[in-house]
């Protein structure tokens, strides 16, 4: 699960990487529609990975993209990256794993909250 051998970019990337569709305003403009269908180039380049999750930086790019997958019938989860991070550190408190698959949900790791 650790490693660049489980890290697949989309392509393309970096500064070239097609927005999701949900920044600036978007994800909450009340435009469902056309937020779907901007957000569907981003679904495509998602799906293309056969990625088992896409990470996420921003709030805005985790609602998007995790509504794309759902309406599109994606595959993927949808993490924050802060996420994982917290995971790895052992801080992830219980009621934060929603966004988890099974695979992740029951990582066993050290959290105060469950030591007292």
């Amino acid at each position: 699960m650790v490693g660049a051998e489980n890290v697949i970019e989309m392509t393309p990337n970096k500064s070239n990487n097609y927005c999701c569709g949900g920044g600036g305003g978007f994800l909450q403009s009340g435009f469902t529609e056309e937020r779907r269908a901007y957000g569907k180039v981003k679904f495509d380049q998602i799906m293309t990975t056969g990625a088992d999750y896409c990470i996420t930086g921003c709030h805005n790019c985790h609602a998007q993209v995790h509504d794309i997958g759902h309406h599109f019938g994606g595959t993927y989860g949808t993490v924050h990256i802060w996420t994982l991070i917290c995971l790895s550190l052992g801080v992830l408190g219980p009621n934060e794993r929603s966004y988890l698959g099974d695979d992740l949900k029951d990582v066993n790791v050290f959290h105060p909250e469950t030591a007292l």
